[in-house]
């Protein structure tokens, strides 16, 4: 079907024409076929994933038109999300080493780390970068979060913790590829239990909030994800629900908490009338993500 075909402009053409044909489903760095397209064709031949104009009437050689063909082909096929079949996703234009074994990155936190909103703005939730020395990354999958937050916060130490295996060890190429290996430390375990009382000036996490009717109706690209960083119970919010208990033993007095937790805000809010959650937008979520400061969950403990 590619017969003919010399420029990278006829495969990206061709690959928006077929994506479009195919209703594939986005949301893994792409909302559409023609970004999808743009960043197959560009990152496939290692060039900017943000500058697609200056190589349209580029003319490939003859493996580069193999490669592009097999790799529109398997997008359709397969439903496989672009960044597992290319090994690579970016986030915030920061690039990451990705695989079957982790979340494909694009959490909210991820704009929120490098937005005044948490940071240094009048209304930052955190008025200094420097003044941050230790952060928790839960269900830190790929790395990206503890990544971004080393650095954000140069004076930091930051911890990483899964329950994977394979994921952990996708997580520390993400270390080694950002050279943040005296600062970014990994660990096993499930939430809380392999930190043995330690305490952060900031923990953020992007756990497992798909409930159980949003599971069963998971586009066939979404299903390439491991399960287990995916899914959350009957209301999505099992995993939130046991953040937020044991936080508070592991939050410094001036500490806080940044949780990404997806459409479950009403649900979270009733089950928790105790907590003011602070809710922080960007500019592709509202009420997805909140922020709660130490003090406020110690008392809401000793009233509970």
């Amino acid at each position: 079907m590619t017969d003919g075909f010399l420029t990278l402009r006829d495969y990206f053409r061709f690959a928006v024409s077929r994506f479009n044909a195919a209703g594939l489903a986005y949301g893994h760095g792409t909302t559409n076929a023609l970004d999808e397209a743009a960043f197959l064709v560009l990152e496939a031949l290692h060039l900017p994933v943000d500058q697609l104009e200056p190589f349209l009437d580029a003319r490939l050689t003859a493996p580069e038109r193999s490669r592009l063909a097999e790799l529109i082909e398997a997008r359709i096929t397969t439903r496989t999300p672009a960044p597992y079949l290319l090994g690579k996703a970016y986030i915030q234009g920061i690039p990451f080493i990705v695989d079957e074994r982790v979340l494909i990155p694009r959490s909210f936190i991820g704009e929120l780390l490098v937005s005044d909103q948490l940071v240094g703005g009048e209304a930052g939730l955190i008025a200094d970068a420097e003044s941050v020395e230790s952060v928790l990354d839960l269900c830190t999958g790929s790395g990206c979060l503890a990544i971004m937050a080393a650095m954000v916060f140069p004076n930091a130490k930051v911890d990483g913790v899964d329950l994977s295996t394979g994921a952990l060890e996708v997580a520390q190429k993400n270390i080694d590829l950002h050279e943040m290996q005296g600062r970014v430390s990994l660990h096993k375990g499930d939430l809380f239990a392999p930190l043995k009382g330690r305490r952060y000036d900031l923990i953020i996490t992007n756990p497992p909030y798909v409930d159980a009717d949003a599971m069963a109706a998971l586009p066939p690209e979404y299903r390439h994800e491991p399960n287990m960083a995916l899914a959350a119970g009957e209301d999505g919010l099992d995993i939130v629900h046991r953040i937020i208990a044991a936080a508070p033993d592991h939050l410094t007095k001036g500490g806080g908490l940044l949780c990404e937790i997806g459409t479950g805000r009403a649900r979270l809010e009733v089950a928790r009338p105790d907590l003011d959650f602070y809710w922080v937008d960007t500019e592709e979520s509202s009420g997805e993500v909140f922020w709660l400061a130490a003090p406020q969950l110690k008392r809401s403990r000793r009233k509970s």
